[in-house]
């Protein structure tokens, strides 16, 4: 895989890719689909070729509730309003430039996220039923402890878009807000993080309008690239569910797999092999490969071009080859409120290698969270 030019001064490390860029300059949208998946299926030969990254942990944040007809693009033909979903982060550790680096995926904080208008307006109505799936876990901060590692380990974060987040909690803010992560810094795409200064109406309900307000500038890496996070590691720009979504993939013990929240499940990325009523049906009607998370109609035919970008990238999950190993940043699970809603697969978590500390050899290891 060839590496392109440093993203930052700072950040050595991460650079930028450039082996999708042909194939998405491509203007018509048709030819544009077919160069994303060839490009995308040449990049995942090159990342299953290379090495693995160091370590992978999940990190469960909360379980939130949310609209059916949005997690499966209204294709799902159940009763049930609402299916719950858990949302995770992912600790990815990478080699680079000889020493261990600790990447963050999507550390929301739970707290914070609840001003997001279209949840809190959920909870004004319902609030009684987060009681019972609205279950909290950890901090983000509680669960590096439990593996040993602090805050001030993390040397970069990034999300896969910036739906519910509030980055003045996160990256500390100019008038004295300290930051959770006191030596990371956020790697931002340019076109959502513009698109927050002035929101679209489509874009309000989801956003939480002063969420990077007052945010020490210093502490953000714009983007406009595919990158590189070191050894066995992209983050690809997959726009559609917002204009500057991203996805994280890593090659790890089982091989490619990718973390977005352009799906909410397994069932998403391989609809014709879905046993929830209704999708295999609608993929096979309207001759898809995707089902959307559709919250956001806008760019829809660009998310499923994102979508293919993901399934062509990854694997195949080892013991059900229907299925790729697409990892839903939230994702669907079994829940009373959608009795007979079940994914084809849970993936539930991600785990894979030995995690190292700080300043420890490479063959120094620290025990894998139970």
């Amino acid at each position: 895989m060839k590496l392109g030019e440093p993203v930052h001064p700072d950040l050595s490390w991460v650079r930028a890719i450039h082996a999708l860029d042909d194939a998405r300059a491509i203007g018509a949208a048709g030819p544009r689909l077919r160069a994303v998946r060839q490009a995308a299926e040449r990049l995942g030969d090159a990342l299953r070729d290379g090495p693995e990254v160091v370590a992978v942990r999940t990190l469960p944040v909360s379980d939130l509730i949310y609209p059916t007809k949005y997690a499966f693009q209204g294709a799902a033909r159940a009763p049930w309003p609402f299916v719950t979903m858990r949302h995770r982060c992912l600790l990815v550790q990478v080699e680079a430039e000889g020493e261990v680096k600790n990447v963050l995926f999507n550390p929301t904080d739970r707290e914070s996220s609840r001003a997001t208008p279209f949840f809190a307006h959920l909870l004004d109505k319902i609030g009684w039923a987060e009681e019972y799936f609205g279950k909290p876990f950890c901090t983000v901060e509680e669960s590096l402890e439990q593996l040993g590692l602090t805050p001030a380990d993390i040397d970069v974060i990034a999300f896969d878009h910036f739906h519910t987040q509030d980055l003045r909690a996160t990256l500390g803010t100019l008038d004295g807000a300290p930051p959770r992560f006191p030596n990371a810094r956020l790697l931002a795409p340019r076109a959502e993080w513009d698109d927050w200064d002035e929101l679209h109406p489509m874009q309000r309900a989801w956003f939480i309008e002063d969420g990077k307000r007052g945010v020490d500038p210093s502490r953000v890496v714009l983007t406009d690239t595919d990158l590189a996070l070191g050894a066995g590691c992209l983050l690809m720009r997959t726009p559609g569910h917002t204009t500057g979504n991203q996805t994280l993939f890593a090659r790890a013990f089982d091989g490619v797999f990718g973390c977005s929240e352009n799906g909410t499940s397994a069932d998403n990325w391989s609809p014709r092999d879905s046993a929830i009523a209704g999708l295999s049906a609608h993929a096979k009607i309207y001759d898809v490969e995707v089902v959307l998370n559709a919250n956001t109609p806008e760019l829809g035919a660009e998310q499923y071009t994102s979508m293919v970008l993901e399934r062509s990238l990854v694997d195949r999950v080892p013991d059900r080859p229907t299925l790729v190993q697409m990892f839903p940043s939230s994702e669907v699970t079994p829940s009373p409120i959608a009795p007979g809603l079940r994914p084809a697969m849970i993936f539930g978590e991600r785990t894979s290698g030995t995690l190292r500390h700080r300043g420890a050899k490479a063959t120094a290891t620290t025990a894998a969270r139970a």
